[in-house]
């Protein structure tokens, strides 16, 4: 459906989905995913899409984000940009529904990956028309919806409502998480934040060797108490956002810590304190930083390694 190589899809990730990371996934076999959500209009959107058409002739997608913004998202400019440009796969994320823009993707003939945390949303994605559902996990970076599902549970129970193809991710960094979520049912993996520390990613060197040091006791979860859940390495600004929160602050209080530029300062310039970090639970499955292919070739190697073990063990035989 894709026409990809592996069944591995990477997660945008704001201002690490640029055209680099996302030329490399795909160019290694898997699909990469740039973030329409940190461009100020459709012209910088083309601009990049166009810079990752000169890195790869392999196919890649754009993430169209419907979370809540300090600032309007230009969504149906970047829809008409992205079709324009021959971008044939789009990821849809937030707490908005993707259903009004549906109708002009179809026309594009634009497939559609509708990220999801609950079995409600998976359902409502593929009845609007999304061609896959993306199962997320508790477990996963950013973004986490209220619910806190993990992935060993939410993936099955979508895979058993929707009747579209259903990819897995939260918690998911190597081969073993690929064989596991293939045996949940999934048709593939999405996967953010093991591609953050590879070396085609732009963020900052010193976010890199910080999850490099970190595990996965070192994330916390942050932002319940205004229903914008988010899962972030533990930093300063962390600490200051719980401390908020257990004081019922108010909303505009929070943005002088959790807005976007602040972010900034932390993925590009490595002021590892100034904002949000985002990061997975998987934090704890990456030791080094490597190329996107090194990722990638690791991630089918140990699969491929794996089946042959639980097939020499006999764990597909049943008895006569």
């Amino acid at each position: 459906m894709l026409g990809i190589e592996y069944p591995i899809i990477q997660g945008a990730m704001l201002r690490a989905s640029l055209a680099e990371l996302v030329a490399a996934v795909s160019n290694a076999g898997g699909l990469g995913i740039m973030a329409s959500a940190i461009f100020s209009n459709a012209k910088e959107l083309r601009d990049e899409i166009r810079k990752a058409k000169s890195l790869t002739d392999k196919p890649f997608g754009v993430n169209i984000n419907l979370f809540p913004a300090t600032r309007p998202m230009p969504n149906e400019e970047f829809i008409d940009t992205l079709i324009e440009e021959g971008v044939g796969v789009v990821s849809t994320s937030g707490l908005r529904s993707p259903a009004p823009y549906m109708e002009r993707l179809k026309r594009g003939n634009v497939k559609v990956i509708h990220k999801v945390t609950t079995v409600r949303h998976a359902i409502h994605g593929e009845r609007v028309g999304a061609d896959m559902i993306a199962a997320v996990g508790f477990e996963q970076g950013g973004n986490m919806g209220m619910d806190d599902i993990p992935t060993l549970v939410l993936v099955p129970r979508v895979v058993d409502s929707v009747k579209v193809p259903v990819l897995a991710g939260g918690g998911i960094a190597d081969g073993r998480g690929l064989v596991a979520a293939l045996a949940l049912g999934a048709e593939g993996v999405v996967i953010g934040t093991r591609f953050l520390a590879t070396l085609e990613c732009n963020i900052h060197p010193n976010y890199k060797e910080w999850m490099l040091r970190s595990t996965e006791s070192d994330t916390v979860v942050t932002q319940r108490s205004i229903k914008n859940t988010h899962r972030v390495l533990r930093n300063e600004a962390a600490r200051k956002v719980q401390e908020m929160e257990a004081r019922g602050a108010p909303l505009e209080e929070f943005f002088t810590v959790i807005k976007g530029e602040m972010g900034r300062k932390v993925m590009e310039e490595g002021e590892l304190d100034a904002g949000m970090a985002l990061c997975g639970l998987n934090v704890g499955l990456i030791h080094e930083v490597v190329s996107v292919k090194e990722v990638i070739d690791s991630i089918v190697n140990q699969a491929e390694a794996i089946g042959g073990r639980l097939n020499s063990l006999g764990v597909f035989t049943l008895p006569h």
